[in-house]
């Protein structure tokens, strides 16, 4: 799947069929009220220290004739959230210990656990959006064979991939240095993720 979505990605960029106007992104954005969960150090997984995990619960209106993973694309990018991709989620637990990333489901459904073997499963459905700051292990258990994620990054930060007990040391170190982004990938500069954020110290 990801190297026909890569070609698609590619024939849409160029051709502007079916992937909206950045113009056009906040009118995607539905009205949501985030979920938060902090996640604890587990002994392999750090998560982070200060920042909690969120959720928007079907904050994307994929329905309007546009390639759902193109729209949740724009959407990103117009938030200033950007090496978009579109895949699924690895099935094995990893974080990122120098950049926040943003997930959100283009397609399909499926099972993922945030935090760590000890964290939470969420069911995650086309339209979602979750927001991890650095250090938050993901894992997808169980998915739908069309699920797709559109995932993008702010842009201050390295992407790195943590998924051993060796990977802790820096990481503990890296992973409260990740500066808060300027905005919220879903809801630009006035969405709650700043505050969201900067509350948790």
């Amino acid at each position: 799947m990801p190297i026909l979505e890569d070609v698609k990605e590619y024939m849409q960029r160029a051709t502007g069929l079916r992937r909206p106007d950045k113009k056009q992104a906040p009118e995607f954005a539905r009205a949501r009220n985030p979920r938060t969960i902090r996640f604890k150090d587990d002994g392999l997984i750090p998560n982070h220290p200060r920042w909690p995990f969120v959720i928007y619960r079907n904050a994307v209106d994929l329905g309007n004739g546009n390639d759902p993973a193109a729209v949740m694309e724009v959407l990103f990018e117009a938030n200033g959230w950007g090496d978009t991709w579109r895949d699924g989620i690895y099935d094995y637990v990893h974080y990122h210990s120098r950049i926040h990333e943003v997930l959100g489901i283009a397609r399909g459904k499926g099972r993922v656990r945030f935090g760590g073997n000890k964290g939470r499963i969420f069911t995650l459905k086309a339209g979602d959006v979750v927001i991890l700051p650095a250090g938050t292990g993901h894992q997808c258990l169980s998915a739908d064979d069309d699920f797709l994620v559109v995932g993008a990054y702010p842009p201050a930060g390295t992407y790195d991939e943590c998924t051993k007990v060796e990977d802790r040391p820096r990481a503990l170190k890296t992973i409260p240095k990740v500066p808060v982004p300027r905005n919220d990938p879903v809801y630009g500069k006035r969405g709650p993720l700043a505050k969201l954020w900067k509350k948790q110290k």
